[in-house]
């Protein structure tokens, strides 16, 4: 064997060796939607007004959420440490809804958990719902009595694009601190004693549509 030959095969052996390790080290993610149904999903509609299939359908592999009446999806499964990325469009006009996650009671109409905010021009707000909490809330001055959706704002200006055009969510939480991304602009950061939860698509306002629900356990 010659000097180049043995030369190729370590370098080969080394990318073989790098890629394996990689690959290794990486955490498959995992598809908390499968693109057909909701069968891993449970289901909220305020009062019970009309049933959930009316609210949350499957089409083209998108999720579609009504919006009337008000409600939630959530998943079966509980949740810690994790990155969770999808994406939502508008189905018509500009409205309301909202990414539930951190879910400790599943309830109607509002589940214990935080929501981080999609409607327009506010998403990436976090909301705490139903009496959960997040340590930097701090009531805002000259306010005694908390309110019933407390709210963190988001960061910075608003990073959502115009209606019709698909938006990337990123929610990570990772020991209770949690960070969420907006189109890849980084809007929101706060911290939960509690740790784990289910996820949950708000029904609220008019049509919504999710696609690309992927999470990666960290």
């Amino acid at each position: 064997m010659n000097v180049n030959t043995m030369i190729q095969k370590n370098i080969l052996s080394t990318v073989i060796l790098s890629v394996l390790f990689i690959s290794g080290c990486t955490k498959p993610s995992e598809k908390i939607f499968n693109g057909k149904n909701l069968s891993n999903w449970n289901f909220v509609v305020k009062e019970n007004a009309v049933p959930a299939d009316q609210i949350y359908t499957v089409r083209e592999g998108m999720i579609i959420v009504k919006g009337e009446p008000l409600g939630y999806m959530y998943t079966q499964e509980k949740y810690s440490n994790f990155m969770l990325e999808l994406e939502y469009r508008w189905g018509g006009e500009a409205s309301n809804s909202g990414v539930f996650f951190l879910i400790e009671e599943p309830s109607n109409p509002f589940p214990k958990g935080i929501e981080c905010q999609l409607k327009a021009d506010k998403a990436g707000d976090l909301v705490l719902l139903s009496g959960a909490d997040l340590k930097e809330y701090v009531l805002p001055e000259g306010v005694t009595e908390r309110p019933k959706f407390p709210v963190i704002e988001k960061k910075e200006s608003s990073s959502e694009k115009p209606v019709g055009e698909w938006n990337k969510v990123k929610i990570t939480v990772k020991g209770g601190f949690i960070e969420v991304y907006i189109n890849d602009v980084f809007q929101n950061s706060a911290t939960s004693e509690v740790k784990e939860g289910h996820i949950g698509l708000q029904s609220e306002g008019k049509e919504i549509q999710f696609r690309n629900l992927m999470l990666e356990k960290l």
